[in-house]
């Protein structure tokens, strides 16, 4: 297989169907916190913003600047995102993580559509982007922490 092969495999249907698609996305009038998280390696980016109650997000906003796969992802995580708490989005980020870096197990239910994202395990240099938004995510949550 040739480069070219590889890289058309992984923007498959699916991934490009995703990143056209990521919910989420209208600004919230009055978020609680935002996070932006940079990949250095490829320049994507994503801000996050929301509020929490009773230690789960009630309201969420992504605004997406990454490649397809960093959309693929924000569109995965977007899905279900609403809901949960920042324990949640830490072992999913974990598990993506290991998915990713060491083959490890797709992430567990609700976060088993990154499934989709296995063939960019051999892009090293796409796993920062692929990681953004849970990473802003954890972050908006810190800054919670922080200020409580």
């Amino acid at each position: 297989m040739t480069a070219e092969t590889d890289m058309i495999k992984l923007y498959s249907g699916r991934i490009l169907e995703l990143a056209g698609s990521i919910p989420l996305t209208a600004p919230l009038e009055d978020p609680q916190v935002s996070a932006m998280k940079r990949s250095p390696l490829c320049g994507s980016t994503v801000t996050v913003s929301m509020r929490v109650e009773d230690g789960r997000i009630v309201e969420y906003a992504q605004d997406v600047k990454a490649c397809a796969l960093g959309q693929a992802s924000a569109a995965i995580s977007g899905a279900v995102i609403l809901g949960l708490t920042r324990e949640q989005v830490q072992v999913a980020r974990d598990q993506l993580h290991a998915m990713l870096k060491s083959d490890g197990q797709i992430p567990a239910v609700p976060f088993d559509g990154f499934e989709v994202l296995i063939p960019a395990r051999a892009y090293k240099n796409r796993h920062a982007s692929i990681l953004l938004t849970l990473d802003a995510t954890l972050s908006a949550f810190d800054q919670i922490l922080q200020d409580a």
